[in-house]
């Protein structure tokens, strides 16, 4: 069986690429792929500066 891409309404992600360059977990991109097939931004290296883990907005 051949498996399409799935179309989102949602635009994918926008990740600072400064911070992402040197990011091991993201291998740069600034996005990772959730298990459900998601793009979403790098927890490692796409957190604001002194929060918890929230997204650079």
């Amino acid at each position: 069986m051949v498996h399409a891409a799935r179309s989102s309404h949602v635009p994918p992600p926008h990740p600072n690429l400064s911070r992402a360059r040197d990011c091991e977990r993201c291998l740069g991109w600034g996005t990772v792929v959730s298990r459900d097939g998601e793009h979403e931004l790098c927890p490692s290296c796409q957190r604001a500066p002194g929060t918890a883990g929230g997204p650079v907005l």
